[in-house]
């Protein structure tokens, strides 16, 4: 009988499998916390395992910070466009799309906000930045195109509007971390854009 040959993962399956274990640990404590030990125990190799495919342990939330701005923005984006020129709806649903995402990898806000509370540059917090700019372009131009064809009210700061609505998802997401339970997040958020929506609608003077 022949002895079964273990299969090694490509490095690009290990690095993903890291990343997803990061997310995992994340999800549950800060990522201040976690130590490449308990990122091998996750995924069952030796500690000295990891650094074959990662140089150092911020290299892998390097890389957990690139898997969620990608894949954030690109079901943000998806979503948008998907609202077939309705800037307003696709508004709304980049809203609830984002607090999907964070229900579902709340290891991500944890990362963000831990990097946010440096007062100085690093690697980490620039990659949150960036992603941070994308975010806040796409809804800058969601709200300019609502303007544009006067869903909204021409009086409307889109600048402001654009941190108000980021400023609901940091609000939850925080709320949510504090509990301890994203249950029920999805109806607060749809409550927090009726309220939204009635303010970009509102006929208002300066």
């Amino acid at each position: 009988m022949s002895t079964p040959v273990r299969t090694k993962l490509k490095t690009e399956d290990r690095q993903a499998a890291l990343v997803q274990a990061a997310l995992e640990l994340a999800a549950q404590r800060s990522p201040a916390d976690i130590t490449t030990g308990d990122l091998a125990e996750v995924i069952g190799i030796t500690q000295g395992g990891i650094f074959k495919h990662f140089a150092s342990k911020e290299a892998i939330w390097l890389a957990v910070i690139d898997w969620a701005h990608q894949s954030l923005m690109d079901e943000l984006n998806r979503v948008a466009k998907a609202q077939d020129a309705k800037p307003l709806l696709a508004l709304k649903q980049v809203f609830l799309s984002h607090i999907q995402f964070v229900s579902s990898y709340p290891g991500v806000p944890r990362l963000i906000f831990q990097e946010l509370q440096h007062a100085k540059p690093t690697p980490l917090k620039t990659k949150v930045q960036r992603l941070m700019a994308d975010y806040r372009q796409l809804l800058t131009g969601l709200l300019m195109a609502a303007r544009k064809e006067g869903v909204i009210s021409q009086n409307v700061d889109t600048q402001a509007a654009v941190v108000m609505l980021i400023g609901a998802v940091q609000g939850l997401v925080m709320q949510a971390l504090i509990t301890g339970s994203f249950e029920g997040i999805r109806s607060k958020a749809e409550s927090i854009f009726t309220i939204y929506d009635a303010g970009l609608r509102a006929r208002y003077t300066t």
